[in-house]
């Protein structure tokens, strides 16, 4: 089995005590343009081995991080959203926090689920994305990758979604009727704003959704729905880790890479990763 970060890891670091579990989700069900999902957290992993262990100043791999066994995708979505769901709850309840690698976008409702089972309260989800996924469904899917957010919003979780640049009215309204905080590409992009405050009332607790097609297809074309105007690298970052000043990270999943035999787009997945672990852990 792949292990992140593998090449600079310490017995210690990869054990059972580790703070951070690595859950790879080579899901692939409802990507509705370009397709690769299912090799994105391989490619992640294999690159991670040619990061750093520091990363703003710290040793985020000093925490610990143990990968586990890829999430058994087949059979129907409510079944796959269980599975991973058990598997973050785990790592929750252990005082752990779950990283969960992806796949395709519709992962995160199973992520977040078993996270607010454990926790046994709603958490703020801090979104960075070229969609606002708030579709009810999504070609005959109510768990698609375009209406996961929806299904969350349904559940209690509040959003905060940063680069959103391509919605439909179903979603401008869902927006509205779910009270979410948003700031779109364009404004982000054209005024280069780095740092954004959320609401007062946004809760304490937060899990980190990063699709990496929230960033312009000139730095991550190896996505299944490329838009053009997209976040920069370091943009992205510091609306995340301006956004996490406060507050607790409890969750974080990296998702939508599909690979393409450019190993750059991997690295800078894998580098997401390893910086999103970094944000968790520092004060």
């Amino acid at each position: 089995m792949n292990i992140f970060l593998e090449s600079e890891l310490t017995g210690a670091e990869r054990g059972e005590d580790a703070l951070f579990r690595i859950i790879p989700m080579p899901l692939e069900r409802t990507v509705s343009y370009g397709s690769g999902t299912a090799q994105g957290p391989d490619g992640i992993i294999e690159a991670s081995n040619e990061l750093e262990r520091l990363c703003q100043g710290i040793e985020p791999c000093a925490h610990g991080i143990l990968t586990q066994p890829p999430v058994d995708c087949s059979g129907p979505m409510p079944e796959v959203m269980l599975r991973l769901a058990h598997r973050t709850e785990a790592a929750v309840l252990a005082g752990r926090i779950p990283v969960t690698l992806g796949g395709e976008h519709s992962l995160t409702f199973g992520a977040v689920t078993g996270v607010m089972r454990a926790l046994g309260q709603p958490v703020g989800l801090i979104q960075i994305d070229a969609h606002a996924d708030l579709r009810i469904a999504y070609q005959g899917e109510k768990h698609s990758h375009a209406s996961v957010m929806h299904l969350l919003s349904e559940k209690g979780v509040r959003l905060a979604q940063f680069g959103v640049r391509a919605l439909c009215q179903q979603e401008v309204d869902s927006r509205e009727r779910n009270k979410v905080f948003y700031r779109d590409a364009e404004e982000l992009v054209t005024q280069n704003i780095l740092a954004v405050d959320l609401p007062e009332d946004f809760p304490e607790l937060v899990y980190v959704s990063f699709d990496v097609d929230g960033l312009d297809p000139s730095l991550m074309p190896a996505t299944g729905t490329p838009v053009p105007g997209g976040l920069g690298y370091y943009q992205a970052l510091h609306l995340v880790e301006h956004a996490l000043k406060g507050r607790k990270c409890v969750g974080l999943d990296v998702v939508e890479l599909a690979p393409d035999g450019n190993a750059a787009w991997d690295f800078t997945a894998a580098q997401i990763v390893y910086r999103l672990m970094a944000a968790a852990v520092s004060d």
